[in-house]
């Protein structure tokens, strides 16, 4: 029997179009959403919050907060999305499980993380009743964490199981792409991130996922020549992001983020925007359905929060 070219993969024009049409009519329905994040900017620059079947990218020297970004992202969304049925799946090969619940455990009650760890002064009954409520109050919630590193053919695996088991949509991050394993096939890391971005675009093709990748930023933006205060080499590029031709060519949404008072800058870029210790500059670097563009927000890393500044 001659097969079609429906049956050989090919997409005719007209099937895109109905796609399209189909996509235009339920977006406005409302029978498609994006997930919302935290911070209304951040929905108004992306697609009114991330996409499902999309893949966002965000970079940050250590430090920077992107950790911190991608937990408020997956813990919030449920809060905010409240009419959409889905889980959170978290890849979490920096840190502990138990490290990211304190991290959410503070940002919920405003109580210092190292006060509930009893650094320095030590928890109350009060703090320890907050975190225990807060804990009751969202401990059925639909989130997964998987600690062991992987290599990506195993992680895809892992996506599998977990999406066959739950059979709903899935908010997935991985924290963070460096420490995935290297195959015995793959020469160095770069390999192992093209290997990475190219998984993450045909899963999300076949799954309803959406993926939010921690990676890092190069040494480059710390150097002299850039620190210049007032300076465009103050400002974030995609380059500056490892292994950035890897990814980058995958990526809806590229995010790099900056701490530029880490560094000693009283003023960034040369627009000389004054900037504190507390200043985030989040530099959406590509997206894909919008304009690049820079935001500031507001860290409280002490509370596990960040705050969009304007």
């Amino acid at each position: 029997m001659t097969k079609s070219l429906k049956d050989l993969g090919f997409i005719h024009v007209s099937d895109s179009y109905n796609q399209a049409i189909d996509y235009i009519r339920k977006r406005r329905s409302g029978e498609i959403k994006s997930i919302k994040t935290p911070w209304a900017k951040f929905n108004e620059i992306s697609m009114d919050g991330l996409e499902w079947n999309s893949l966002t990218v965000i970079a940050g020297r250590p430090g920077s907060g992107k950790t911190l970004i991608g937990s408020m992202i997956a813990r919030e969304a449920f809060r905010l999305n409240p009419d959409q049925n889905f889980c959170v799946l978290d890849f979490q090969f920096e840190m502990l499980a138990r490290s990211i619940a304190l991290r959410e455990i503070s940002g919920s009650t405003g109580i210092n993380v190292r006060k509930l760890s009893s650094v320095g002064a030590k928890a109350d009954m009060n703090d320890i009743d907050a975190a225990i409520n807060y804990c009751n109050a969202h401990k059925e919630r639909d989130v997964y964490t998987y600690e062991r590193p992987l290599a990506v053919d195993k992680m895809r695996e892992k996506i599998f199981e977990f999406i066959e088991v739950k059979r709903k949509p899935a908010i997935i991050t991985i924290d963070h792409s460096l420490l995935l394993k290297k195959s015995a096939s793959e020469k160095d890391r770069i390999e192992t991130l093209y290997n990475l971005g190219n998984m993450l675009a045909e899963t999300r093709r076949q799954l309803p996922v959406c993926f939010v990748v921690l990676s890092q930023l190069n040494r480059e933006i710390e150097s002299v020549e850039r620190l210049k205060p007032g300076s465009i080499g103050n400002f974030v590029k995609d380059s500056d992001v490892f292994g950035a031709d890897a990814l980058l060519q995958f990526t809806d949404i590229l995010i790099g983020i900056n701490r530029p008072a880490k560094y000693g800058l009283a003023y960034y870029g040369p627009e000389k925007i004054p900037v504190d210790l507390d200043t985030l500059a989040i530099h959406f670097l590509k997206v894909r359905n919008g304009e690049p563009c820079l935001t500031l927000f507001n860290a409280d890393f002490a509370k596990s929060k960040i705050y969009q500044k304007f």
